[in-house]
C-alpha cells in the first residue's frame, strides 16, 4: 500500500467464486478516476479460496489486490467485513473507495465511513474528479459525487471537502463495463487474518437463494411499458412484441406500482439500469425517475399519445399514437421481416 501517489480502492464484492459485475464496472471507472488524480488503481478482495479472482481485477485495471482469505471470510457477515474493510482503509488512508449499491455495498459501506470518517454518498450514478471552489476555500481534485435526490427531481452534485477519504456506493449498470485489451501485470499482496471473538456473534446457519429468472442488464432488446398501457392485460401486447424481437419486458414504477408487471422488472431509480441496444418505450412519459435507468440505451423508440412528454426529449424515434393501435403494427412489420 503505497503513498507515493492517491489510491482509488474498489471493494470487489464476490459470490459463488466470480466476482460481481458492478465490481467490475467500478474498476472500468476506477482507472478513469485514478487516472485524473494521478493515483493508483487497487483493489481489496476478501473471501476463502478467492486468490484466482484477482486475475479479473487486472482485466480491468487494478495494478494491485488486496487479498485476505479466511475460512471466516468465505460467506459476507457485517462484522468481520467491516472490521477488516476499516481496519484496511484507516491504515491505507486511500483518497477514494468505491463500493457496489448492492445489499453487501449498502450494509457494509456505511459502517466503514463512520469507523474511518468518511465521507460517503449512496446510491450514486456518475463520478467526477474537479477541482471546486467551497464556502471560498478551494480544494484539489475532489471527488464529485453525483446522483439523484429528492425523489428524482434534481440531480445533486455532493462532495466532502473536509474528508481526506472519500466513499461512495454506485448503482449497478450505470458505469461501462470495459475490459483492457491486455491485463495488468498486477500485484497481489496477502493480507493476514486476525480473528475477533465478535465476529462468531452472528453466524451463517443455512443460505436459500433463488435464481433470478429475469436478466435486464443483459438484454440487447427492451420492451418497457408504463402507466400509460392502462391494464395488466394490455401488457400482453408488449410481451407479445418482446418474443417477436427476442428481448426483455420491463416497465416504469408507476406500471409496477399499479400491478402490471413484477417489480424486478422495473427499470429507473428506484429500479434496473440497463443499457441495450434497442429499448422501446411504449406509454411512459419519462419523468426523470425512469430515463435516470434507460437514457444510455444505444437507440430509443418511444411511443406516447401525448406529443409533449419528456420521453420524446432523449428518444432517436417517437411516435405519437395510442400504443395499443401501434404495437400490433409493429409485430406484424417485424414478422414479415423475419421470416
Amino acid at each position: 500500500m503505497s503513498k507515493n501517489s492517491p489510491e482509488v480502492w474498489i471493494f470487489l464484492e464476490q459470490h459463488d467464486g466470480q466476482v460481481a459485475e458492478v465490481s467490475l464496472e467500478l474498476l472500468t471507472k476506477g482507472r478513469k478516476l485514478a487516472a485524473a488524480v494521478k493515483g493508483k488503481l487497487m483493489a481489496v478482495l476478501l473471501g476463502h479460496q478467492v486468490a484466482n479472482l484477482a486475475e479479473e481485477a487486472f482485466r480491468y485495471g487494478a495494478e494491485e489486490v488486496l487479498l485476505m482469505e479466511h475460512p471466516a471470510l468465505e460467506k459476507y457477515r457485517t462484522l468481520p467485513y467491516s472490521r477488516v474493510m476499516s481496519k484496511l482503509v484507516a491504515e491505507g488512508q486511500p483518497r477514494i473507495v468505491l463500493y457496489g449499491a448492492t445489499i453487501i455495498g449498502r450494509d457494509l459501506a456505511p459502517r466503514v465511513a463512520s469507523h474511518t470518517r468518511s465521507g460517503l454518498t449512496a446510491d450514486c450514478t456518475e463520478l467526477k474528479i474537479a477541482d471546486v471552489t467551497y464556502l471560498k476555500k478551494d480544494y484539489q481534485q475532489l471527488l464529485l459525487q453525483i446522483r439523484p435526490a429528492f425523489g428524482g427531481n434534481i440531480i445533486a452534485t455532493i462532495i466532502t471537502p473536509d474528508a481526506p477519504i472519500q466513499m461512495a456506493t454506485v448503482r449497478e449498470g450505470v458505469m461501462e463495463l470495459d475490459p483492457l485489451p491486455e491485463p495488468v501485470q498486477g500485484v497481489v499482496t496477502e493480507l493476514a487474518y486476525e480473528a475477533d471473538p465478535v465476529d462468531e456473534l452472528i453466524q451463517i446457519i443455512e443460505q436459500h437463494k433463488e435464481k433470478s429468472d429475469v436478466n435486464l442488464k443483459g438484454a440487447g432488446v427492451i420492451v418497457a411499458g408504463g402507466y400509460g398501457m392502462g391494464s395488466k392485460a394490455n401488457f400482453q401486447l408488449l410481451h407479445d412484441l418482446a418474443q417477436v424481437l427476442g428481448g426483455e419486458v420491463a416497465g416504469s414504477r408507476a406500471a409496477v406500482d399499479a400491478g402490471f408487471l413484477n417489480a424486478s422488472r422495473q427499470v429507473g431509480q428506484t429500479g434496473v439500469t440497463v443499457r441495450p441496444k434497442l429499448y422501446i418505450a411504449c406509454g411512459i412519459s419519462g419523468a426523470i425517475q425512469h430515463r435516470a435507468g434507460m437514457e444510455d440505451s444505444k437507440k430509443i423508440i418511444a411511443i406516447n399519445t401525448d406529443p409533449e412528454a419528456p420521453i420524446f426529449e432523449i428518444c432517436h424515434y417517437g411516435i405519437v399514437g395510442d400504443a395499443q393501435q401501434v404495437i400490433p403494427q409493429f409485430i406484424e412489420a417485424y414478422r414479415q421481416k423475419l421470416k
